[in-house]
């Protein structure tokens, strides 16, 4: 028995409900450890969970529409926060790289035809990876001190890891409730 190919408007649907969920993660208020001026939020999982999930082209349109609609002053973001202001702090950077990040981690997880715990682990932390190579630059240039904004960035690693784990075990589990779907690949038919 084969299963029949999602519609359009099933992967605008899926595209449009990772953004709102996205913003959804906003909800749990952002904290600032050490004195960083880039608070740690529970967000960020949101793109990682976006690319494991969507792939590359839905995850990352997921992200650029809450982008979107964050830059034109809904407050999505933690704490409440929108408009250009919070691209134009030090957390901008972050908030860009969440961009490539879904895009990273969905290039990884599409070239795999089962993506099991060590694919999305690896396409996880790629991303994450992928977020602190534009968050961190683009908070050193606000600060005037590339090295101060990566030593600061540290305290983010403990989270982030814990984050990129529970994103990984997430997208197993809906990887293996719903195979191939999400990704947009399509079964093949069972062969008698």
């Amino acid at each position: 028995m084969s299963e029949r190919p999602s519609s359009p408007a099933a992967h605008l649907a899926r595209t449009v409900v990772f953004a709102a969920f996205i913003a959804v993660l906003g909800i749990f208020p952002g904290f600032y450890l050490a004195g960083a001026a880039v608070p740690v939020v529970l967000q960020n999982a949101g793109p990682l969970l976006a690319g494991s999930i969507l792939g590359a082209r839905r995850g990352t349109a997921s992200v650029l529409l809450f982008v979107a609609l964050t830059a034109i002053g809904l407050p999505l973001l933690s704490g409440g926060r929108g408009g250009i202001a919070p691209f134009l702090g030090p957390s901008g950077g972050f908030l860009l790289g969440w961009i490539l990040s879904a895009l990273v981690v969905g290039l990884i997880v599409q070239r795999s035809a089962k993506p099991g715990i060590g694919v999305l682990l690896t396409a996880t932390a790629a991303g994450v990876a992928a977020d602190y190579l534009v968050g961190i630059p683009f908070w050193g240039v606000m600060i005037g001190d590339l090295p101060s904004a990566a030593v600061q960035s540290l305290v983010f690693l403990p989270g982030d890891a814990v984050k990129l784990v529970a994103v990984s075990l997430i997208a197993v589990a809906v990887h293996r409730a719903v195979p191939h779907t999400l990704t947009g690949a399509t079964r093949q038919p069972a062969e008698s």
